[in-house]
């Protein structure tokens, strides 16, 4: 484990780079220095609101550069941010709060009206720091964000054990949210990673990291990072803000809600943007298609500037890889990971093939039978994934979840979180997906990722959702939700037998809804409990509970 804390480490960055722009939202741009001091500012507003260290505060906030802002100053005085999934409704909103014991509210005002519907049952939070946003809402009682900053000194500089909790809440698939522990040094370890994409050697001191940075800088390889994503998630956060900033990077937000994939382009032209973070081909689909569009008009995107796009969390296949490099010559980074751990990583280029699915294990990461059995490259077995290194302290107040995914095996303490995979002869892995959302048709597991990735090799397929319906006889039935690209239809017959020539006979799809569009959340994941309702219905299957 390094021995610095995030919030050490961005001071020393920002006294190394202070005039150098470190937040571009729209027009707007902070610098290194003005980020550092209006951090400041915050973290005392904090401490004279009653916060101590390892408090919690929520973000409920769209992307923007007072996220980042208030997520560093809660850092300057040992706080602790909590993610806030600005598409919950209230009794979401109000679980996540309590369960976090969070103290303090950062909010859009756009969210004002549902945070005063909950108000009263936020008997914890002591600070609401409203953050303007041409709305025209308020929240009574709520300090505007900028006043706040205006009203406060800046807090003195502070020693920091590496040893202090950060954590993000992930709502994974099935249940409630659960809040992920690291310690600051855990995770500040793991964002290294931005030093091996650059061909740096990884600093392991306060004073190699600024030195380090520095030579990034000097040789021209500083990350200018185009965040598509929400930073409400370990993606946009992590990938796409924090571990940039780590090297001294920038960091773009873009002001709007919904996804605009023009809007991506145009930022990448305008601000030179060298790095871009999505989630899978829910991001990457259109994307291409605004490349290619764009091309057919005769005005085509200067994307020159773009060295590498990195995505994590949901699939990205193959066909739109190699669609993209068609534009580029950039470097494709596929992560597969989750909030509990890092698991492996597959790299594409114009010239090293795309595949969907593939990834080298990471340095750290075994695969398991479920007797604790190691899984025999080649073999053909199915196991869980497993990495140790940088593993997470385990989830807040819920120590049973805690002991199942976080365990200890061989003498090496690993995260399991629940992910499956065969490993290929030539150690690679193709991953199966989530044990979670594991169908179990007549005996047999079927993993959703696998149907749906058959069926989305057709031509006619946009996007679909694979999940198990209740069946008498198979106990569970495959059945997919899909919508069709432009002009196209969905042919059930035709989609099928399609994916008879990929798929086993066991793991086709019974039954295709067709959709208008596949529902994911604003991170590009899949809503399986949507497709699930959507499907129980149009088949009037009753779903338990």
């Amino acid at each position: 484990m390094v021995d610095y804390h995030f919030a050490t480490a961005w001071e020393a960055l920002a006294d190394a780079h202070k005039d150098k722009t470190v937040l571009v939202h729209g027009d707007r741009s902070v610098s290194w220095a003005d980020y550092d001091a209006r951090a400041a500012r915050i973290a005392t507003a904090l401490i004279e609101a009653g916060l101590k260290p390892d408090s919690k505060f929520g973000l409920y906030l769209y992307n923007s550069p007072e996220y980042l802002e208030a997520q560093y100053g809660g850092f300057k005085m040992r706080g602790v941010p909590i993610n806030v999934n600005y598409r919950y409704t209230e009794d979401e909103l109000v679980y996540l709060l309590e369960n976090s014991d969070s103290e303090a509210l950062f909010f859009h005002a756009t969210f004002a009206d549902r945070v005063a519907a909950i108000k009263h049952k936020l008997s914890g939070i002591k600070l609401f720091v409203e953050v303007a946003d041409g709305s025209g809402q308020h929240l009574d009682d709520a300090v505007e964000f900028e006043k706040l900053i205006e009203s406060n000194d800046p807090m003195p500089r502070i020693e920091r054990p590496a040893s202090d909790i950060y954590m993000l809440y992930t709502g994974g698939t099935t249940g409630m949210p659960k809040g992920v522990m690291y310690t600051q040094g855990t995770l500040a370890e793991g964002f290294m990673l931005g030093y091996d994409f650059r061909g740096f050697p990884r600093p392991e001191t306060l004073e190699d990291l600024v030195d380090a940075s520095q030579k990034v800088h000097e040789a021209g390889a500083k990350p200018t990072s185009l965040v598509c994503c929400p930073l409400m998630h370990g993606t946009g956060m992590w990938v796409g803000a924090m571990i940039p900033m780590m090297l001294g990077g920038t960091v773009i937000t873009m002001p709007n809600v919904h996804f605009d994939a023009d809007l991506v382009w145009r930022n990448v032209e305008h601000h030179k943007a060298t790095d871009v973070t999505i989630v899978g081909d829910a991001f990457a689909k259109p994307m291409l298609q605004a490349l290619d569009t764009a091309v057919e008009s005769g005005t085509p995107y200067d994307i020159s500037s773009v060295g590498l796009i990195i995505s994590s969390g949901v699939m990205w296949t193959a066909p739109v890889k190699e669609g993209l490099l068609k534009h580029g010559a950039m470097m494709l980074a596929d992560m597969m990971g989750s909030t509990e751990g890092a698991m492996g990583q597959q790299i594409t280029s114009r010239d090293m093939p795309a595949k969907t699915a593939k990834f080298e294990l990471g340095e750290n990461v075994r695969v398991f039978t479920e007797d604790g059995k190691e899984v025999t490259p080649g073999s053909g077995e199915i196991g869980m994934i497993a990495t140790s290194g940088n593993v997470p302290v385990g989830y807040y107040k819920d120590p049973e979840k805690s002991a199942r995914t976080f365990k200890e095996l061989n003498g090496v303490r690993y995260s399991f979180p629940g992910d499956f995979a065969q490993v290929e002869a030539d150690g690679t892995i193709t991953l199966l997906g989530r044990g979670s959302v594991c169908i179990n048709t007549a005996g047999e597991k079927v993993f959703p990722e696998e149907v749906e990735e058959a069926l989305k090799s057709h031509p006619s397929v946009d996007d679909c959702l694979v999940v198990g319906i209740p069946d008498d006889r198979f106990g569970e039935r495959v059945t997919a939700v899909a919508s069709c690209n432009e002009g196209g239809t969905i042919n059930v017959e035709t989609l099928i037998e399609h994916s008879r020539t990929k798929l086993a006979g066991y793991k086709l799809p019974k039954s295709i809804i067709p959709v208008d569009t596949v529902k994911r959340a604003p991170n590009g994941k899949a809503d399986y409990k949507w497709a699930k309702r959507t499907a129980a219905e149009a088949l009037g299957v009753r779903l338990p509970g």
